[in-house]
């Protein structure tokens, strides 16, 4: 049991190294762009489903308002993103893609894409590996509501 408790075993700590890589690969590409890796999930986030409010950003991405706010309004001022306020209810901001997101997808999911690729994951292991952390997330997130 005693050696199940040094770092090198916790599954916390290689979770965490794991993500450290991940930000630094994804910010090795997305650094031309001009783009933090945050900042391209926002993209990703609108290329699915574009206009929604920040309200509904920040859920998807799980990120609070003290991080998206400001993140989306470096977005807007370098043109990747614009908020729009609802003429319904002035409560709601909605965020839309400028032309530059639209235009530069291609481009950015390709180098992604590459980046990714250079690390030979085989799809089959991309598949199993993003089963395990859903299944994993998923076990930690009902493990709080019971």
């Amino acid at each position: 049991m005693e050696d199940f408790m040094t770092l090198k075993n916790q599954l916390c700590f290689a979770v965490y190294e794991t993500a450290g890589e991940f930000n630094k690969l994804y910010s090795s590409v997305l650094q031309s762009f001009g783009l933090t890796y945050p900042q391209y999930l926002v993209l990703l986030a609108l290329w699915e489903d574009d206009g929604v409010t920040h309200k509904e950003l920040g859920e998807k991405l799980n990120l609070g308002t003290g991080t998206l706010t400001p993140m989306i309004s470096r977005m807007e001022a370098n043109d990747w993103v614009r908020k729009e306020r609802s003429k319904e209810d002035e409560r709601k901001v909605y965020i839309y893609l400028q032309e530059k997101a639209i235009e530069e997808k291609r481009t950015i999911t390709k180098k992604v894409a590459e980046v990714i690729q250079s690390c030979q994951i085989e799809l089959e292991e991309y598949e199993q590996l993003m089963q395990q952390l859903n299944t994993l997330q998923k076990k930690m997130r009902e493990r709080k509501t019971n």
